[in-house]
């Protein structure tokens, strides 16, 4: 059945609400729903529904969502798991437009809640109407003065939104808020999304002019593709900020292959936030910091930082800082520094930092911060205050403010050693300027703008290059091996379908017999290398099934001879369909190319260094697929690999061209051909400039 067209005005400006479950208990959450709403000031209709009350908080209760007089918007349901089903019912026939179902019971505690669960999106979808949750906290809208949730407060205005799949973390965070008078917009605890999901708000909140940036905590999605669109959209319009937990990869299922085993949900999610625009932090503390720098301050046009301290060690930090995070510390203009040294005094140091002394006054501080925004060479400025026995900081706070109110260009501060609620602090945070302990979190937190610059700057949509593959042959040979009940291609298979793919592999036939092995190996050329062909053989170094250099026909005939006996001890049920002669490749830059189907997210495309020490250098990038050229590129530049690619010590450059072709060839296969699951490509030797590179060995895993 198709989704019903997105309506979250219900949600967020409702004018009519009601609780079902309402209680008297001030102990239940029914009570708190119901009281949340009343001490939020929500202007519009609350109908408590409680069948053996009269009123609750002075409100007339009514038995049924049947019995209102009135239309309903938004129902909040705070009943036992087992009663949600017939109030859903209810909902949808009195035309109820959207529900927040808080209680819980449902698909977090097995299978018969999991199909309770289903039962509520059949009656959503029978009405046209949308839910939130179960098992969540709630939804608040701040501007609205909408507090439906069991949330201990409502938090200030702002123009912050979040979005949690954790309740509890949700309420944790909105605590952080009300104690740092940090507002909000919205606040939208996920749940189980057994219908909306994050994606969903995601897309709402990118046309919700109230909200400039909006923070996510996330665990896993649900159609992760359509997350990736719609957040790569509302990226373009405003800064997403989120961290992902559970970012091991316990659990995960066996996966065979080098790509498989170097990849994992964690390595997933960064690839899709990349592609999507999303930017990525790992501690709750860094995703406060972020967004309150989005939140409270203009964009960051360029990376060119400014640094303004009363501390040479703290400025120093700073520096260093700024220089990890790949930000850059220019000198201001010539007659701007003569400027400032005409008023300030002979000892202070005039570079980057300016380093105005332990005894500096608002006036030092005003002529440093001014000087950055006069200058063209600027694009943001670090504000630090160290405070010694002589330091006016109230005063220096108050000209902070006062110049950040009328500042195009953003202003971090770091006023070190202040207690979060103290007056000077609480003063900048009421004008709109962030405040960080440390200067390095002002470094990071400019760095995170900085490439949020770079997302917006980048292009709006780069074509997808259309590679020709042979997909007939593909599809042939991916068929005949299902048919006999294997996952796991053979070499020779494998390379059938690189070759269909147009990926360069060096020549190369398959001997079933001691003779053919000589033969072919004279008609190849010597040397070559020689290959077990089994699918229960998957590394086929590790077992001694592979020789390389073999110099003559009497020597491929003796090793033909030799890698059956070897596999029949080591591994003797082991099925073996021949030996693979391969024309010895000319020795280039190992790299590795391979692919793992994601379960969220699709086709995960990996390069890095390659050969047998791939698992343990593990110099490896990973991008989604489809690809684009420029996003493979990229994917190259991210590894030390692309310092020996481009050439060191007077080596020649390789070619780079020829992995990206190669790379865009792998995402066609996987995004063409859903049942391959894993595909790998180690080594690829890597020629210089002009002269291509060749697949070696090539392992491929399909879905039975």
């Amino acid at each position: 059945m198709e989704r019903p067209p997105m309506k979250l005005d219900a949600f967020f400006n409702p004018k009519s609400i009601a609780v079902i479950g309402a209680s008297r208990d001030p102990t239940k959450v029914g009570h708190r729903v119901l009281r949340n709403l009343v001490e939020g000031g929500f202007g519009g209709a609350l109908y408590p529904i409680n069948p053996n009350a009269d009123e609750i908080l002075g409100l007339k209760c009514y038995k049924s969502v049947r019995d209102i007089p009135g239309e309903v918007d938004l129902a909040v349901i705070v009943v036992p798991a087992r009663t949600v089903p017939s109030v859903l019912e209810d909902c949808g026939a009195s035309g109820v437009k959207g529900v927040v179902v808080i209680s819980a019971g449902f698909g977090e505690t097995g299978r018969e809640g999991a199909q309770l669960e289903r039962e509520l999106v059949n009656i959503c979808r029978k009405y046209g109407m949308r839910m939130q949750g179960p098992n969540c906290l709630g939804i608040i809208s701040v501007q609205r003065r909408v507090n439906a949730s069991f949330a201990p407060a409502m938090p200030l205005p702002g123009n912050i939104a979040f979005v949690s799949q954790s309740g509890a973390l949700g309420s944790a965070i909105l605590n952080w808020a009300i104690r740092n008078e940090i507002g909000f917009t919205k606040f939208i605890s996920l749940g189980n999304e057994a219908d909306l999901n994050a994606a969903d708000f995601i897309e709402a909140l990118g046309e919700d002019e109230d909200t400039k940036v909006i923070g996510l905590y996330i665990e896993g999605v649900k159609e992760g593709g359509r997350f990736i669109e719609v957040a790569k959209k509302v990226s373009r319009k405003k800064p997403i900020v989120a961290i992902k937990a559970g970012t091991t990869s316990a659990g995960m299922r066996a996966v065979s292959s080098h790509t498989g085993s170097l990849a994992g949900s964690d390595v997933a999610f960064s690839a899709a936030f990349k592609k999507a625009g999303i930017i990525r932090v790992n501690t709750l503390e860094d995703l406060f910091n972020l967004v309150l720098g989005f939140g409270l301050q203009p964009p960051l046009k360029g990376r060119r930082i400014l640094i303004v301290t009363n501390g040479g060690g703290p400025g120093i930090l700073a520096t260093d800082a700024c220089e990890k995070s790949n930000l850059e510390l220019p000198l201001l203009e010539h007659e701007i520094i003569e400027e400032l040294r005409k008023n300030m005094p002979p000892q202070a140091s005039l570079g980057n930092p300016i380093d105005i002394l332990g005894d500096a006054d608002e006036k030092r501080y005003r002529l440093a911060i001014e000087a950055g925004l006069k200058s063209n060479n600027i694009d943001g400025i670090i504000v630090i205050l160290t405070p010694q026995a002589v330091t006016p900081s109230e005063r220096i706070a108050e000209t902070l403010a006062e110049i950040g109110r009328l500042s195009s260009k953003p202003i971090l501060a770091s006023f070190m050693g202040f207690d979060e609620g103290s007056t000077i602090i609480r003063m900048l945070k009421r004008n709109r300027i962030p405040n960080y302990a440390f200067p390095e979190q002002a470094a990071h937190v400019f760095r995170a703008m900085y490439e949020y610059t770079l997302i917006l700057n980048s292009p709006i949509k780069e074509e997808v290059p259309k590679v020709e593959i042979n997909a007939e042959k593909i599809l042939e040979v991916i068929q005949r091996v299902r048919s006999e009940g294997r996952s796991v291609l053979t070499i020779n298979e494998a390379m059938v379908i690189a070759d269909a793919a147009g990926i360069p592999m060096p020549k190369a036939a398959v001997a079933r017999s001691r003779e053919e092995a000589g033969r072919l190996s004279d008609e190849l050329g010597y040397p070559v290398a020689m290959k077990i062909i089994s699918p229960d053989i998957i590394h086929k170094t590790d077992v001694g099934g592979v020789i390389l250099g073999v110099k003559s026909r009497a020597e491929a005939e003796e090793n033909y001879e030799y890698l059956l006996r070897r596999v029949r001890t080591v591994i003797p049920r082991a099925k073996v369909s021949g030996v693979l002669i391969q024309k010895m490749a000319p020795r280039g830059k190992e790299v590795i190319v391979g692919a793992v189907r994601d379960p969220q997210f699709g086709p995960l495309i990996m390069f890095g260094l390659g050969g047998i020490y791939v698992d343990f250098l593990r110099d490896v990038s990973y991008g989604l697929c489809p690809l684009t050229r420029a996003e493979a590129a990229e994917m190259i530049e991210e590894t030390k690999a692309y310092a020996l690619l481009k050439g060191v010590r007077g080596e020649p450059p390789s070619d780079i061209a020829s992995i990206i072709d190669v790379m865009l060839k792998v995402s066609q296969i996987m995004m063409q051909f859903k049942d391959i699951m894993e595909m790998e490509i180690n080594p690829l030797f890597v020629y210089e400039s002009g002269e291509g590179c060749l697949g070696v060995d090539v392992r491929i895993i399909i879905r039975i």
